[in-house]
C-alpha cells in the first residue's frame, strides 16, 4: 500500500503543479501553527496541500509508519478549487483516490476522471 500512496502522493503534486496552484513560497511561521482543520485559517488549501499534507504522508510513507484510515479531502478540495472549474479535476480525482485507498471511501461529487 505505501507504494500506491507514494504514487498517489507524486500525482497530486504533478496536478497541483499543472494547475499552477503549487508555490515557492512557504507559508510563514506562524501560518504553520494553526489547529484548524486544513489550517483553513491561515492558507489555502493548496498551500496545505504543498506544505503540510505532502510531507507529513511522505514521512509516514518513507517511515512505514501507520497511514491514517478516516481521510476524506476530497469534500474540501471540491469547495476550495470549484472556482477552478475543469482545470483542478484530475487533481480532485487524484485526491479522491487516495482517500479512498486509506479509507475505503469516496466522497466525491464532481464528475471522475
Amino acid at each position: 500500500m505505501y507504494t500506491q500512496v507514494a504514487i498517489l502522493l507524486n500525482q497530486i503534486e504533478a496536478e497541483l503543479k499543472s494547475c499552477g496552484l503549487w508555490t515557492l513560497t512557504a507559508p510563514s511561521v506562524e501560518a504553520m501553527q494553526s489547529t484548524a482543520p486544513f489550517f483553513c485559517d491561515t492558507m489555502p488549501l493548496e498551500n496545505w496541500l504543498q506544505f503540510v499534507f505532502l510531507p507529513r504522508m511522505r514521512a509516514l510513507v518513507e517511515g512505514r509508519l501507520p497511514l491514517p484510515q478516516q481521510i476524506a479531502v476530497c469534500p474540501m478540495a471540491e469547495e476550495a478549487f470549484k472556482h477552478l472549474d475543469h482545470r483542478t479535476l484530475l487533481l480532485i480525482n487524484r485526491i479522491a483516490d487516495l482517500d479512498e485507498l486509506l479509507s475505503g471511501k469516496r466522497e466525491q461529487s464532481s464528475a471522475r476522471a
